[in-house]
């Protein structure tokens, strides 16, 4: 399995999502006012906005905390100011990071940001983004659909590739095609077990024993952060050792 996909499905099997829910609310809203501000806040002419909106439904956000996250963004109401950053760093074995985060102190941010990488054997600060492509990135769990209908679906959408990343399918567009590859899935009652436009990477580091074990406790610890918006990293774990680390948390 493969770095950028290994998270989201690591997050899918485990129920992440409902022990954090209230921080994931925290992150919505971030996200959903800073795309506003920048994009304006109809999501129709508003791609993240659109996106962060689907988000804040998936997770079961009220229509009114949307609703004044979005006149947050756009100045209807008075708000906190964000301010978005990007780290560049190395974690354990040598896997190349990208740590995107939405903060309203940056100081502060980036003290606990480089303390996070420290503790869990990381080197905070480099030039990594290189060795990643932005894409729209889609993950369906071979049990949801055949592969042979899949590929033809994704394709007529507008997916570049369609891999087998074990129990899963693993499909890759570019950004401006991903709306439309999720849209077509949930028409096909498919409903992915992860999807997002993410950093995805050219290469990876295999771990194994204790760096692998580093690792998937540094990416917890991270995106546990309320100010850590996205993390990607370029690393890869064999299925039975992932398993095994997995059951032991």
């Amino acid at each position: 399995m493969s770095g950028h996909s290994k998270w989201a499905t690591i997050k899918h099997k485990k129920g992440a999502a409902d022990a954090r829910r209230g921080k994931i609310f925290t992150k919505v809203i971030k996200e959903i006012t800073v795309a506003a501000r920048v994009g304006g806040g109809d999501p129709g002419g508003n791609p993240r906005l659109r996106a962060a909106v689907a988000a804040a439904k998936a997770e079961n956000m009220p229509a009114d905390n949307i609703k004044r996250a979005i006149q947050k963004g756009t100045g209807e109401l008075p708000g906190t100011t964000y301010e978005e950053c990007v780290y560049e760093a190395y974690g354990p074995g040598g896997v190349a990071m990208i740590v995107e985060v939405t903060t309203d102190n940056k100081n502060r941010t980036t003290s606990e940001i480089r303390h996070v990488f420290a503790k869990h054997g990381g080197t905070f600060g480099a030039s990594v983004a290189w060795m990643f492509h932005k894409k729209g990135y889609v993950v369906v769990e071979k049990g949801k659909a055949d592969e042979e209908k899949l590929l033809e679906l994704v394709t007529d959408a507008g997916a570049d590739d369609m891999n087998d990343d074990g129990s899963n399918w693993e499909i890759l567009s570019s950004p401006e095609n991903f709306h439309n590859v999720v849209e077509r899935l949930k028409a096909a009652q498919i409903t992915p077990a992860a999807a997002e436009v993410s950093m995805v990477p050219q290469n990876y580091v295999k771990l194994t024993g204790k760096q692998a074990d580093q690792m998937l406790r540094l990416m917890e610890e991270l995106e546990d952060h309320e100010d850590v918006s996205h993390v990607y990293a370029n690393f890869d774990i064999e299925e039975a050792e992932l398993h095994a680390l997995t059951q032991t948390k």
